[in-house]
């Protein structure tokens, strides 16, 4: 499923249905009309928030059950994220791709987890790690039996509240993990801290990271999105409006196919 170009897209929390199936069925829209693999995507629990009274979004039950009617409505794949070991099996149940998050990047247990569950595991490069660092964690993974592994860069630190995003970084994922090298062009854009204890972030740099990924030779994209960021009850700071993802995707798109090797 990722071994081939993907777009990860959809809410950064998952809502109610109503508008999990507005993105969802956008999403599917998109795919058919141009081709692209995509895949749903929506966290049942945000355990990383900034603040202890920020939403989180519905739990594991509620939110499996979200997911699963957005996998029964559209067709599209699902993923979402897990935190906890115990999350794990239950999870692996319903969506077609475990993520770890970021923080969790290195976490022994939890890699192990997912990849016993035999879906597929997305794994999100921490912002203070080298490529080559990301290794060892898709392998514990895929140890553990995943049925494909990924990894996905998400820029890197650079001073108090900013992420830099190092295009050198899709290669050096590529050689060091064995598996697709993502780009996530949202959480890149991301402004740590930068809103009184909340991220903040510069949504309007996304289309042009997001290209200059694809000309680097990223192997698919991973982008939240919704019809009205500043409505979402997480990351609305640094999401891309629903509206402006086709223009995008073509850009993309155009740019591949632009990038092509000439038939000989």
């Amino acid at each position: 499923m990722l071994e081939t170009f993907t777009l990860i897209a959809g809410p950064c929390t998952l809502e109610d249905d109503a508008l999990n199936l507005e993105i969802a069925r956008a999403l599917a829209e998109l795919s058919q009309d141009t081709g692209l693999p995509i895949v749903f995507k929506g966290s049942f629990d945000k355990a990383n928030r900034s603040r202890i009274d920020s939403a989180r979004g519905p739990g594991l039950d509620a939110g499996l059950e979200r997911l699963a009617t957005v996998r029964s409505k559209t067709g599209l794949p699902v993923l979402t994220d897990i935190h906890e070991v115990h999350q794990a099996a239950p999870v692996g149940e319903v969506v077609d791709v475990l993520q770890i998050p970021a923080l969790l990047c290195k976490q022994t247990d939890l890699l192990v987890a997912a990849g016993r569950t035999g879906r597929a595991v997305n794994v999100k490069k921490g912002q203070w790690m080298a490529p080559e660092e990301m290794g060892p964690a898709l392998q514990k993974a895929r140890q553990a039996g995943a049925s494909e592994v990924a990894v996905t860069e998400r820029g890197t630190i650079h001073g108090y509240g900013d992420l830099v995003v190092d295009m050198r970084s899709f290669a050096r994922l590529r050689a060091a993990t064995d598996a697709p090298a993502m780009f996530d062009g949202t959480h890149a854009v991301q402004r740590p801290g930068l809103q009184g204890g909340s991220s903040g972030g510069d949504p309007e740099h996304i289309p042009a990271l997001v290209r200059a990924a694809v000309a680097a030779g990223c192997d698919g994209l991973f982008l939240e999105t919704h019809p009205e960021p500043a409505r979402a009850p997480s990351d609305g700071t640094n999401m891309l409006p629903l509206e402006q993802l086709p223009a995008l995707i073509q850009d993309v798109l155009s740019l591949r196919a632009a990038l092509m090797p000439s038939p000989s």
